[in-house]
This record gives structure tokens, C-alpha cells and sequence, in this order.
């Protein structure tokens, strides 16, 4: 007889949703029996996606699907079914169910699909105290219906989740970690970064606990329940008991209850049978989870979202490096070289700045290559430490905050702002506090770990509480105080260098008549060097050419005259703010026309395929 597990303990069907305990329901023998027999559906086919040298042909929709239906911000507009539910048996509770479009507008949490992914990444490190030594990120073909498509991979080998862990996580906003030390808490990052980044996700776990080993199987397909028409979220799961010499199912309830979630998992999930399931544990080891998420979503032209071939050793999000890719500028290359711009686009770039400590034994691998951690605090120039302590609430426990601020070294002047960390945790990325068009805080960059304030649910910002509010003025403070002090050594005048300037010149001009009456020659008067002084060429102000200058040419240079030419230097600024207002405009018109052509091509090729196929 296989082991069997009490019934009230895993077979968790239409649970109430609420914050505390989640609504995420597993599959029910009547819910699977409802479906059971229904004709299998063609999942999307998508082909795989061409090098960025070639034309990117959009993937071929099967007639049961629109670009709508994928495409992420529109994939909630729907219309639902008639509901497939059973009536209530006699004698069972009525209770809150989730509709499967929750599903989707719960993912909208992430406007931004590094995010999504972060949030595995998150999990995986979580495990670290379990064990955990590495998480891959992969691109894999995966085959329904006999046609290609990519998928995302996510593999660990942390300690797995037994069958109460996996439906604890499948279940909405269910959390166990409670510890100060794991960045997950709300119980809700698989759901949203799962469905964010595509349609589908199967889960692979393996875990020992005590002297039971099992491995389990759960399908989370937003495609499965819009289909079928479900008016509730059903995740259909399988668990097998491993402790003996081949892999034993667990049964519930019954076997055809068993028999009906894997011919739905099955039908909905690129493996076709039992067998080739039961591969994909291969590579986990004893113990670890793999995620597998397919149907990735499209953009709004119908291309594939994330870009996988532009870079081999990396994967980037399309629109983002499109969008640099028109910069032609110097100061525009440089600024999208640097790491603060590449982190929009480049997964690798964003995964090197997403943890603040450098693991001791844990490495992120993204498509084969490990993922070398950098730190910005390293390269910063002039540093400075400077520790704030936040006025917490009555009763907590007090702390202190060491923010580490400097310049950043051989980077455009533009890059600035602070790197905010939450437990080791990258949350807000070059935070800017100073105003707009303040030359003030130029290239000064700045990192810290605020615990003491909550992160939003998708961990790229911060909630807007008093807490933040007081961390915000205090950075703004910071960004003043150390500008004031430090931004000479870059080639900045210091604030009230003007002012000095003239009580030096209005001094000179008193003095002259005595100086001249005792030395024939000339005195001089010492003005710091250009370095020294913090001038710049292109700032406006009064340029000091040499190291020396006379009196005598003190004296000739009055304040009209210096008025005068600051005026002038002025208006060569408006002039030339103008003049790159237009080129600005320009190139904007470019791309729009750029952008356009495009879109015509794609919907070329698009009727072009459907016109071959209709022709073949």
C-alpha cells in the first residue's frame, strides 16, 4: 500500500481568500472531473526568435487566439464563461472564491518584468539557509502541439517543498517566512512573477524531510482556466512518495482523483506523458525546484517581450534596448554603457547590482555564466560615511544607517542618486533627490540598506510612509552637505565662489595706489589653481586662466564688465540648450517614423506567413 497522508491536511480545495491565509485553491476530484473529458485545446505556438541582424517575424497566433488574448496588459480582457461550477453539496459551507482574472490583475503588481524575475531569484536566495548553492536562469524550446517556443527556467537546489510547502505556495498570499534575514513576506511574489512573465508555469520540487523523500508536480495555467471557462483557480497537483526505489503516487482520496490532475497537467503542459514528466526531475538532485514558464507574453507589436537572442550570455528586455539603441551622441553612448542605464534592458547587469553582499557560497548562473556581483560603493571616488538614525517608532527597537556617498568613478556626469537596499535586497536602483536641472549632486552616487522602512509588494519601491518622507529629506541633506564640501575636487566652483571672487576683486582695487607706491614692480596676488578653485570650462562664471594675476589686472576687470560677460556666456547657454532642444526633437521624429516602419513590417510578415501557410 503507498503512504498516504490525512486527507485534511493536503487536499486543499476552494480555500476562502483573505490576506492571512490566501485563496488559491488545488484541484478538486469534481473540479478536474469537470474538465476531464473535454476535447484538448492547440496551445499557443510560437516560432523561436530570430537574432537581432535579422527581420523579427511575430509568432504565428493559432485561430483560437488573438494578439490581445497575448499580450500581458491585455490578456485580463476577456469574457468569462458560464461558470463550470458543481452545485454545493448538501451539507458544505458556501465560501469566497477567485475568479481566474484575479490572477492576472495580480501580476500587474510588476510594471516591469526584471521585477518578476527578481522575485524568483529572491526565493531561490532564501534558501540559502536551507542549503541552497545556486539558481539558474535559462532559456529553454519547449514543444506543444509539435511546435517550438521558449521558455524561461528557473532551477535551485534549495530544499525543496514537500506536499504541504507546494500548495502552501500555490495559495494566494500565504507566506512562512517570517525570519528578519528572507526578503519574501507577503506570500504572493510566485503568483504575480510567475503570471507576469507568461501565461503558464509548471513546477518541479523535490525536498527530504525526515525520512520521507517526495517530489511533486503543480500546473499554474492562466491559459487552462480561461479556456475551460473556470470561474474559480484550480491548480491541478501530483505528489509521488520517493523513499522507496521508484517513485510511488500519493494518494488522497482516490486514484481516479489522482488519475485526473495528471491527465490535466498532461494535456495543458508541454510534457505529453507520464514518462516525460517525470524527466524533468533529472537534473534537480535530492532536493531543489524547477520552474518552468511558458507562453511568454508578447508586446503590443506581437513580438516576444523578452529578447533572448541579442546576446547569448544574457537576456534583455526588447523594448528597453530598442529604445536606447538610437543614441548618437558621445555623452549618449556614454551614459547607456554605464551600468545604471544597462540595468533597464540587461538582466545580468540588474542581477550584478541586485544583492548588496557578495555570497560566500551561492552563485546566480544566468544562461550558463555565472553572474559576477558588483558593488557601486567600490567605485566611488572622495568617499564618504555618513550614519543616520531614523526616529522610529515608539517601542522599536532603534537603529543606524551607514550610507556610504562619494563621486562615481570615469562615468557620465549625469549618473547620480542613491541605491537603496532592503535586507541585502536592491529595491529603488540610482535614486535621484535633488531637483531637475540642479547641477547640485552631479555624479554623486550613494548606497545604503534601509531596513527600517517597508518595501511595496513588487520590491521596487518603498511604501510612502513618515519613515520614507524623513529618510528622503535626510538624503537631500546629505547630497548638499558633501556637494558643498567635495565638489571642487571634481572641477566644480564651490557655493559662494562668485561672492568671493568679488570682495577679492573690490579688495585689490583699494589696495592698488599703496601697493604701486611701494614696488616699482608689479605685486602679485596669489589665486588658487583652476583645480583648486573647482572651475569648469562650460560653467558660467569668471575664468581665471593662470596661476598668477596682477593687480593691475584685477583692477581693469570692473563688475560691469563682469556682468557683461557672464550675460554673454549666459545666452551662448540658451543657444545651445536650444539648438539641442531641436536635435532632441529630431531624433524623437526619427524614431516615431522608425517605430512605425517597424510595426508595418511585423504586420507584413505576420500576413505574409498567413499567406504561405494558406497557400501550403
Amino acid at each position: 500500500m503507498p503512504p498516504k497522508i490525512e486527507k485534511e491536511l493536503l487536499n486543499v480545495v476552494d480555500r476562502a481568500s483573505s490576506d492571512d491565509e490566501g485563496g488559491g485553491q488545488t484541484v478538486a476530484a469534481k473540479k478536474a472531473s469537470s474538465i476531464r473529458n473535454q476535447p484538448p485545446l492547440p496551445d499557443i505556438s510560437r516560432p523561436e526568435l530570430p537574432r537581432s541582424s535579422r527581420a523579427i517575424t511575430p509568432p504565428i497566433l493559432p485561430s483560437n487566439e488573438t494578439l490581445e488574448s497575448r499580450s500581458f496588459w491585455k490578456a485580463g480582457n476577456y469574457v468569462a464563461g458560464p461558470s463550470s461550477k458543481h452545485p454545493l453539496l448538501q451539507g458544505s459551507l458556501e465560501h469566497a472564491r477567485v475568479h481566474p482574472k484575479f490572477l492576472h490583475s495580480n501580476a500587474t503588481s510588476h510594471k516591469w518584468a526584471f521585477g518578476a524575475i527578481a522575485e524568483l531569484m529572491d526565493n531561490a536566495v532564501d534558501e540559502i539557509q536551507h542549503g541552497a548553492t545556486f539558481i539558474k536562469v535559462d532559456k529553454i524550446d519547449v514543444m506543444k502541439d509539435n511546435s517550438p517556443g521558449p521558455a524561461l527556467l528557473f532551477l535551485d537546489d534549495g530544499g525543496g517543498m514537500d506536499p504541504a510547502l507546494i500548495r502552501k505556495c500555490m495559495s494566494l498570499g500565504y507566506s512562512s517566512k517570517k525570519s528578519n534575514t528572507t526578503i519574501g513576506q507577503y506570500g504572493n511574489g510566485f503568483k504575480t512573477s510567475t503570471m507576469r512573465l507568461g501565461a503558464d508555469a509548471i513546477v518541479f520540487s523535490r525536498s527530504n524531510r525526515g525520512s520521507k523523500a517526495t517530489q511533486s508536480v503543480g500546473l499554474l495555467s492562466y491559459t487552462f482556466l480561461r479556456r475551460t471557462g473556470q470561474d474559480d483557480v484550480i491548480v491541478p497537483m501530483i505528489d509521488f512518495d520517493i523513499s522507496g526505489h521508484w517513485a510511488e503516487p500519493m494518494i488522497y482520496s482516490s486514484h481516479d482523483d489522482w488519475s485526473s490532475n495528471l491527465k490535466t497537467i498532461l494535456e495543458w503542459s508541454p510534457f505529453s506523458s507520464k514518462e516525460e514528466l517525470l524527466l524533468q526531475f533529472d537534473d534537480i538532485g535530492q532536493h531543489g525546484t524547477k520552474i518552468i514558464i511558458y507562453n511568454l507574453w508578447l508586446n503590443d507589436e506581437g513580438i516576444y517581450e523578452l529578447a533572448f537572442d541579442d546576446d547569448d550570455e544574457d537576456i534583455q528586455l526588447r523594448d528597453e534596448a530598442l529604445h536606447g539603441a538610437t543614441g548618437i551622441r558621445k555623452t549618449t553612448v556614454e551614459l547607456q554603457s554605464h551600468i545604471s542605464y544597462r540595468i533597464r534592458y540587461s538582466l545580468r547587469a540588474y542581477a550584478s547590482m541586485l544583492y548588496l553582499r557578495k555570497f560566500n557560497n551561492f552563485q546566480i548562473i544566468l544562461r550558463g555564466k555565472p553572474v559576477q556581483q558588483f558593488n557601486i560603493a567600490d567605485e566611488l571616488q572622495y568617499p564618504n560615511i555618513v550614519t543616520y538614525k531614523p526616529q522610529v517608532a515608539a517601542g522599536s527597537k532603534e537603529c543606524s544607517v551607514e550610507t556610504t556617498i562619494g563621486f562615481i568613478k570615469e562615468a557620465p556626469i549625469r549618473v547620480s542618486g542613491f541605491n537603496v537596499y532592503h535586507k541585502n535586497r536592491l529595491i529603488r536602483p540610482f535614486w535621484k533627490v535633488t531637483s531637475d536641472g540642479s547641477i547640485i549632486g552631479n555624479g554623486v552616487v550613494g548606497v545604503l540598506e534601509a531596513d527600517f522602512i517597508e518595501p511595496a509588494h513588487d520590491k521596487q519601491d518603498f511604501e510612502r510612509s513618515s519613515l520614507f518622507v524623513r529618510l528622503e529629506n535626510r538624503l537631500k541633506q546629505m547630497v548638499h552637505d558633501y556637494w558643498k564640501t567635495h565638489c571642487h575636487l571634481v572641477g566644480y566652483q564651490t557655493p559662494g565662489f562668485a561672492a568671493k571672487m568679488k570682495r577679492q576683486l573690490s579688495a585689490s582695487q583699494h589696495n592698488r595706489t599703496n601697493l604701486q607706491a611701494e614696488s616699482d614692480e608689479p605685486s602679485i596676488i596669489h589665486i588658487p589653481a583652476k583645480g583648486e578653485l573647482g572651475l569648469r570650462d562650460e560653467q558660467p562664471g569668471v575664468g581665471v586662466p593662470n596661476d598668477v594675476v596682477s593687480v593691475d589686472g584685477l583692477a581693469s576687470i570692473s563688475d560691469d564688465q563682469l556682468c557683461e560677460e557672464n550675460i554673454q556666456l549666459f545666452m551662448r547657454c540658451e543657444e545651445k540648450a536650444r539648438k539641442e532642444s531641436e536635435l532632441k526633437q529630431t531624433i524623437l521624429e526619427l524614431e516615431k517614423g522608425l517605430e512605425d516602419m517597424r510595426q508595418k513590417c511585423a504586420r507584413l510578415s505576420s500576413l505574409l506567413e498567413g499567406k504561405r501557410k494558406q497557400v501550403s
